[in-house]
Protein backbone atom coordinates (compact mmCIF):
# COMPACT_ATOMS: atom_id res chain seq x y z
CA UNK A 1 0.00 0.00 0.00
CA UNK A 2 2.76 2.44 0.95
CA UNK A 3 4.79 1.61 -2.18
CA UNK A 4 1.70 2.21 -4.31
CA UNK A 5 1.13 5.61 -2.68
CA UNK A 6 4.78 6.56 -3.28
CA UNK A 7 4.52 5.53 -6.95
CA UNK A 8 1.38 7.63 -7.42
CA UNK A 9 3.02 10.63 -5.76
CA UNK A 10 6.11 10.24 -7.95
CA UNK A 11 3.94 9.94 -11.06
CA UNK A 12 2.08 13.11 -10.11
CA UNK A 13 5.39 14.91 -9.54
CA UNK A 14 6.72 13.62 -12.87
CA UNK A 15 3.66 14.95 -14.68
CA UNK A 16 3.92 18.32 -12.93
CA UNK A 17 7.61 18.53 -13.87
CA UNK A 18 6.86 17.60 -17.50
CA UNK A 19 4.27 20.38 -17.55
CA UNK A 20 6.71 22.91 -16.09
CA UNK A 21 9.44 21.78 -18.48
CA UNK A 22 7.06 22.11 -21.41
CA UNK A 23 6.14 25.62 -20.31
CA UNK A 24 9.84 26.39 -19.98
CA UNK A 25 10.31 25.46 -23.62
CA UNK A 26 8.09 28.39 -24.64
CA UNK A 27 8.35 30.87 -21.74
CA UNK A 28 11.64 32.74 -21.68
CA UNK A 29 12.28 32.91 -17.92
CA UNK A 30 11.25 29.37 -16.98
CA UNK A 31 13.97 26.72 -17.31
CA UNK A 32 13.29 23.52 -19.23
CA UNK A 33 16.15 21.12 -18.53
CA UNK A 34 16.03 20.98 -14.70
CA UNK A 35 12.31 20.21 -14.75
CA UNK A 36 12.79 17.50 -17.37
CA UNK A 37 15.60 15.94 -15.35
CA UNK A 38 13.33 15.89 -12.30
CA UNK A 39 10.49 14.44 -14.38
CA UNK A 40 12.75 11.67 -15.69
CA UNK A 41 13.99 10.87 -12.19
CA UNK A 42 10.44 10.61 -10.82
CA UNK A 43 9.17 8.68 -13.85
CA UNK A 44 12.00 6.14 -13.61
CA UNK A 45 10.43 4.80 -10.40
CA UNK A 46 6.78 5.58 -11.07
CA UNK A 47 6.08 4.94 -14.75
CA UNK A 48 8.35 3.09 -17.16
CA UNK A 49 6.07 4.21 -20.00
CA UNK A 50 6.43 7.91 -19.15
CA UNK A 51 10.16 7.45 -18.63
CA UNK A 52 10.52 5.84 -22.07
CA UNK A 53 8.36 8.55 -23.65
CA UNK A 54 10.54 11.32 -22.18
CA UNK A 55 13.76 9.73 -23.47
CA UNK A 56 12.31 9.10 -26.92
CA UNK A 57 10.65 12.53 -27.21
CA UNK A 58 11.74 14.49 -30.27
CA UNK A 59 12.72 17.62 -28.33
CA UNK A 60 13.27 16.47 -24.75
CA UNK A 61 15.01 13.17 -25.48
CA UNK A 62 18.35 14.52 -26.75
CA UNK A 63 18.74 16.78 -23.67
CA UNK A 64 17.94 13.94 -21.29
CA UNK A 65 20.17 11.42 -23.07
CA UNK A 66 23.04 13.90 -23.17
CA UNK A 67 22.78 14.34 -19.40
CA UNK A 68 22.27 10.62 -18.68
CA UNK A 69 25.08 9.37 -20.90
CA UNK A 70 27.66 12.17 -20.67
CA UNK A 71 26.60 14.44 -17.79
CA UNK A 72 26.69 17.12 -20.47
CA UNK A 73 24.53 20.11 -21.34
CA UNK A 74 24.40 21.00 -25.05
CA UNK A 75 26.06 24.32 -25.92
CA UNK A 76 22.80 25.88 -27.14
CA UNK A 77 21.04 25.07 -23.83
CA UNK A 78 23.99 26.48 -21.87
CA UNK A 79 24.04 29.72 -23.86
CA UNK A 80 20.28 30.10 -23.48
CA UNK A 81 20.52 29.45 -19.75
CA UNK A 82 23.35 31.93 -19.26
CA UNK A 83 21.53 34.63 -21.22
CA UNK A 84 18.36 34.10 -19.21
CA UNK A 85 20.29 34.27 -15.96
CA UNK A 86 21.84 37.57 -17.09
CA UNK A 87 18.42 38.99 -18.04
CA UNK A 88 16.89 37.77 -14.78
CA UNK A 89 19.74 39.26 -12.76
CA UNK A 90 19.36 42.64 -14.47
CA UNK A 91 15.62 42.70 -13.81
CA UNK A 92 16.04 41.48 -10.24
CA UNK A 93 18.78 44.00 -9.42
CA UNK A 94 16.52 46.94 -10.23
CA UNK A 95 13.30 45.58 -8.74
CA UNK A 96 14.19 43.59 -5.61
CA UNK A 97 14.68 45.27 -2.25
CA UNK A 98 16.45 45.20 0.21
CA UNK A 99 20.11 44.85 -0.74
CA UNK A 100 20.72 41.61 1.24
CA UNK A 101 18.02 39.90 -0.85
CA UNK A 102 19.66 41.09 -4.07
CA UNK A 103 23.04 39.82 -2.90
CA UNK A 104 21.60 36.46 -1.84
CA UNK A 105 19.81 35.92 -5.14
CA UNK A 106 22.94 37.07 -6.99
CA UNK A 107 25.00 34.45 -5.13
CA UNK A 108 22.54 31.71 -6.16
CA UNK A 109 22.74 32.89 -9.77
CA UNK A 110 26.54 32.76 -9.63
CA UNK A 111 26.28 29.12 -8.49
CA UNK A 112 24.02 28.42 -11.48
CA UNK A 113 26.47 30.17 -13.83
CA UNK A 114 29.39 28.15 -12.48
CA UNK A 115 27.43 24.91 -12.79
CA UNK A 116 26.36 25.60 -16.38
CA UNK A 117 29.79 26.84 -17.43
CA UNK A 118 31.66 23.83 -16.06
CA UNK A 119 29.49 21.10 -17.66
CA UNK A 120 30.85 19.61 -20.87
CA UNK A 121 29.04 20.29 -24.15
CA UNK A 122 28.75 16.59 -24.87
CA UNK A 123 28.59 14.92 -28.28
CA UNK A 124 27.12 16.37 -31.45
CA UNK A 125 23.32 16.63 -30.89
CA UNK A 126 22.67 14.68 -34.09
CA UNK A 127 24.38 11.65 -32.54
CA UNK A 128 21.89 11.73 -29.66
CA UNK A 129 18.94 10.94 -31.91
CA UNK A 130 19.67 7.21 -31.63
CA UNK A 131 17.81 4.61 -29.55
CA UNK A 132 16.24 5.96 -26.37
CA UNK A 133 16.76 2.75 -24.37
CA UNK A 134 20.36 1.94 -23.46
CA UNK A 135 19.47 -1.74 -23.82
CA UNK A 136 18.70 -1.19 -27.51
CA UNK A 137 22.25 -0.09 -28.31
CA UNK A 138 24.27 -2.69 -30.07
CA UNK A 139 21.27 -4.73 -31.23
CA UNK A 140 21.38 -5.64 -34.86
CA UNK A 141 25.03 -4.64 -35.28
Amino acid sequence: MREQLIRKALLLLALVFVGLGSLGAVLPLLPTTPFLLLAAACASRASPALHAWLYSHRHFGPLLRSWRDHRAIPRRAKITGLLLIALSWTYMWFTLEPLPWRLGVSAMMVIGIIFLSTRPDGPDPASLRGPADPGERGKGE
